[in-house]
């Protein structure tokens, strides 16, 4: 059979979801808000044309084009094409959705043909996207209509580069992938106490190596961000930068010798926006204003008019300073539900969005379940959400804040949830009890998000490996009496769990029994009590007898925290341990035994995802499981510190 017969590029087809452990159908993300299968597909070897009759989708064709050619299928671009041939075709059209129509496409792959229609030129980058989501195997498009559209207007992705600096290639990567999975707003954050990355031609001393206290001397030129404005309007996506005032402002101090909200300060700080609004061409301007005392009130209030008279709208941060109504508010507490309710101010979400505080299996869990502002769908005031990277710890290189941060499953769970809209009322940590709803919701997302990574990102960091298939019986509560290392009934020899009712079930590779920010975020355990200790048991089948690597932590250290280390010899301060088949589990032998938690040293191994898995000797059949989960008060040494009482064990099979 020739290679590139049609039988062949069938069979093909059919094989391939197989041979590469994906789903039969192409798994769409985000999930298309209507789909249909239909039989039959499109063979891409006879498509030679993208038919663009519009001028005004040209650009759009272009990038269709360039992403087909990267695949090895060459088309041309025309503006007719005859009736016998097989074509792809972008148009604007009248496309009904029910929200944000400007961005909504409907896409039909027929045997013959592909018809891509759309309301904007962003709508067909938009459908473009899911286009060539559905043209993963090169050979053929399966027959489909698809009408889509986001539940929110504001999707977004913030990377804070004033800690620690990025190169722009890095933050074009992260770029590309947010186009391909559609979100739209690039949150940047280049200025904070650490340093000040963003040059002003005015003042030259802000960006002085001497005044930075990491990476010194790295910083953003005008060219560089205006080419990354450039970069992200390409692909439909608004940069949003953010210049921190009055607070996070640490640098200017030091490079300009005065507070910003002295008098003196605030000149400067306004000659500064002045500069930034008529040199950069962007919608909008960041004020910041978070995790500040105002001591001088007509601080925000002027710069503020300032930055709207110069045709800037303004954001800020919530809580955070004394704004108008007009500054869109960006929540970052659970404390802001409160700007909800005033029908004059639009907001964005970010609350317990925040990646670097996040487990990278648990991360994926959390977002898959919110509900962004709270609700299912955007409207003229919930505006959307963004997710955000703020990796406070300095880095050993910037390639660390990628495996260090669940930021590509993360970023693409979130793509999920803020286009789909949806979710559960709640912050939860848990996937939910097996074969319910939400269960079964989840595992379906987590089987398209796997294929995504078996897919796409082969040479780039995803901290994520499938975990829905694994269930835990939890047996407990024992009751301590603050003695963490007090053994109990199941880790004696003659505890037979097959006779002991569990008191949970509870599914997932990262279990959270109690979350540090309980109440707000449930766990496990419906309600926790001090001085306990609970017991997980399950099963792994393994076909022959081997050496298996997991993934196995006690105490995920959050990459903006002075936490400590963990002593030698042990998972955690908790005294955690974990069995297989009656065989202890040693913990790593730390590279940071005990040191007290310090911002300026970077991490290294104290995280499970960054660090060489643990190999396991599993014997054929099944293989018992055991972990044991003692805590005493939920109190931390510190907020640096608090109780993270959870645990992660799944095998890690790329």
């Amino acid at each position: 059979m020739h290679l590139k017969g049609d039988g062949y590029l069938l069979w093909k087809h059919l094989v391939y979801p197989y041979v590469f452990d994906l789903e039969s159908k192409p798994s769409l993300l985000p999930k298309p808000q209507q789909l249909k299968w239909n039989a039959g597909a499109f063979p891409l070897s006879v498509a030679t044309t993208i038919l663009v009759d519009n001028p005004a989708l040209v650009k759009d064709a272009l990038v269709l084009k360039n992403a087909m050619e990267q695949k090895g299928l060459n088309v041309k671009l025309a503006d007719k094409v005859s009736d016998a041939a097989n074509y792809i075709q972008l148009r604007l059209g009248n496309v009904s959705a029910p929200q944000n129509q400007s961005e909504a496409y409907h896409l039909e792959t027929a045997t013959d043909k592909i018809v891509l229609t759309a309301n904007t030129s962003q709508g067909i980058f938009n459908g473009i996207q899911t286009l060539l989501q559905l043209m993963r195997d090169n050979v053929f498009v399966d027959a489909s209509e698809i009408t889509d559209w986001p539940a929110f207007a504001w999707r977004g992705f913030m990377v804070d580069v004033g800690r620690n600096y990025q190169s722009v290639k890095l933050l074009k990567q992260q770029i590309d992938v947010m186009a391909g999975y559609k979100l739209n707003i690039f949150h940047f954050h280049p200025t904070e106490d650490i340093a000040w990355r963003l040059q002003s031609k005015l003042y030259p001393q802000l960006t002085d190596p001497e005044y930075m206290l990491r990476d010194k001397g790295e910083y953003y030129t005008e060219s560089d961000l205006k080419e990354l404005i450039k970069y992200c309007k390409d692909r439909y996506i608004t940069l949003v930068p953010e210049i921190d005032m009055p607070g996070h402002s640490g640098a200017f101090k030091r490079a300009m010798g005065v507070d910003m909200q002295s008098d003196a300060g605030l000149e400067i700080v306004k000659n500064i926006i002045k500069e930034f609004c008529t040199t950069y061409d962007v919608p909008y301007l960041h004020l910041g204003a978070d995790e500040v005392k105002i001591t001088n009130q007509k601080f925000l209030p002027e710069v503020i008019a300032l930055t709207e008279s110069l045709g800037k709208k303004v954001i800020g941060w919530e809580p955070g300073g004394n704004f108008s109504d007009g500054v869109i508010r960006q929540l970052w507490m659970e404390g802001a539900t409160k700007v909800s309710k005033n029908k004059n101010i639009k907001y964005l979400d970010s609350r317990h969005l925040y990646l670097n505080h996040m487990d990278p299996l648990e991360s994926v869990v959390t977002i898959f379940n919110r509900q962004i502002c709270n609700l299912t769908e955007g409207n003229e005031n919930a505006l959307g959400g963004i997710v955000c990277v703020w990796n406070d710890r300095a880095v050993a290189n910037e390639e660390d804040v990628m495996t260090m941060n669940p930021v590509y499953p993360g970023m693409l769970t979130f793509a999920e949830r803020s286009w789909q809209g949806g979710g559960n009322a709640g912050w939860t940590a848990t996937i939910g009890q097996p074969e319910t709803e939400r269960a079964k919701a989840f595992m379906e997302f987590e089987n398209r998000l796997l294929d995504q990574k078996q897919h796409y990102f082969k040479a780039m960091p995803f901290n994520y490996v499938r975990q829905a298939n694994l269930v835990w019986d939890i047996y407990g509560p024992f009751d301590n009496k603050g003695d963490l290392t007090k053994a109990f009934a199941p880790e004696k020899a003659k505890f037979n769990a097959s006779k002991e009712k569990p008191m949970y079930k509870a599914t997932g590779g990262t279990l959270v029994m109690r979350h540090w920010w309980a109440p707000q975020i449930s766990g496990v355990i419906e309600e926790p009590k001090e001085n306990t200790t609970w017991y997980a048991q399950t099963q792994i089948w393994s076909d022959e007898d081997k050496q298996q690597e997991f993934w196995i932590g006690f105490n995920n250290l959050s990459r903006s925290m002075n936490t400590d280390s963990p002593n030698a010899g042990t998972w955690n301060n908790l005294k955690s341990l974990v069995w297989v088949n009656n065989g202890l589990v040693s913990p790593p032998v730390w590279k940071h035994t005990n040191q007290k938690g310090n911002l300026e040293i970077p991490l290294i191994d104290e995280g499970y995802e960054f660090r060489e898995p643990t190999k396991i000797t599993l014997k054929k059949g099944w293989n018992t499981v055991k972990v044991k989960l003692p805590v005493g008060s939920f109190k931390g040494l510190n907020w640096q510190n608090p109780v993270k009482w959870m645990f992660t064990f799944v095998e890690v099979i790329e």
